[in-house]
């Protein structure tokens, strides 16, 4: 046959590309109908969820923070507000604590804490309301008062924290577990608590020892007012 009756190549070969109709051919991206709209119909629900899911992880992070806070409250911790002045100058009327309710679970109650104690029986005031004074006496001992000063078992108490020394008055309470040389013997498992403000403190002067069992636990950082920030 003669080149010139040779039949000409089709024009899919004469390409050297794709076989098919061109509608086969893939969908160029964007436009209308590519893959761009479908990457956005598919990332608003994302986004929804993934919203949510940062909602939902920070509702779980406050409900535990304030369930921790709510059982270092009722087991280790716990914050009171002064609301009277028996225990000027150590804490003012205004001033706010910060009471360990652990530590005596761990070790026994010892001199000069600052103990958070129920309101004993028949003392003045609502019977909700705490209070707060210094230990003075322990189990055992006996305090008595002396031209205003404190002894402890026939010692000297030495009180740094009263505003001036020698200021203690007040006789002995009935309800001392004796009565011994004039002064208030300490029964086992009770302590003695005074105010630092000792010409206007209720304490053991007037409703005698207190049970151990009363403590609520052992103030021992001034959280308000800030400049006074600090341990007692």
């Amino acid at each position: 046959m003669s080149e010139e009756h040779r039949p000409a190549p089709a024009e899919a070969e004469r390409q050297g590309s794709f076989p098919g109709p061109a509608s086969s051919l893939p969908a160029p991206p964007g436009g209308v109908g590519g893959a761009g709209d479908e990457d956005q119909d598919v990332s608003e629900p994302k986004k929804a969820k993934s919203a949510l899911r940062v909602t939902v992880e920070w509702v779980a992070v406050l409900a535990g923070a304030l369930a921790l806070a709510l059982l270092l409250r009722a087991v280790l911790f716990q914050a009171y507000y002064i609301r009277f002045t028996s225990m000027e100058p150590t804490l003012s009327n205004g001033d706010r604590v910060l009471v360990n309710k652990l530590g005596y679970d761990l070790h026994d109650v010892n001199r000069g804490d600052l103990v958070v104690f129920e309101r004993p029986q028949g003392v003045s005031g609502r019977q909700t309301d705490d209070l707060i004074k210094r230990v003075i006496a322990l189990p055992g001992e006996v305090v008595k008062f002396v031209e205003g000063h404190v002894y402890i078992d026939d010692r000297l108490l030495h009180e740094p924290y009263l505003e001036s020394p020698g200021i203690t008055t007040g006789g002995m309470p009935p309800n001392c577990a004796a009565l011994v040389n004039e002064g208030c013997r300490v029964g086992a498992g009770e302590v003695f608590v005074m105010g630092d403000n000792r010409a206007n403190s209720t304490d053991s002067r007037s409703f005698g020892p207190i049970s151990e069992h009363l403590i609520v636990g052992r103030a021992f950082l001034r959280i308000w007012p800030v400049t006074e920030f600090g341990r007692l």
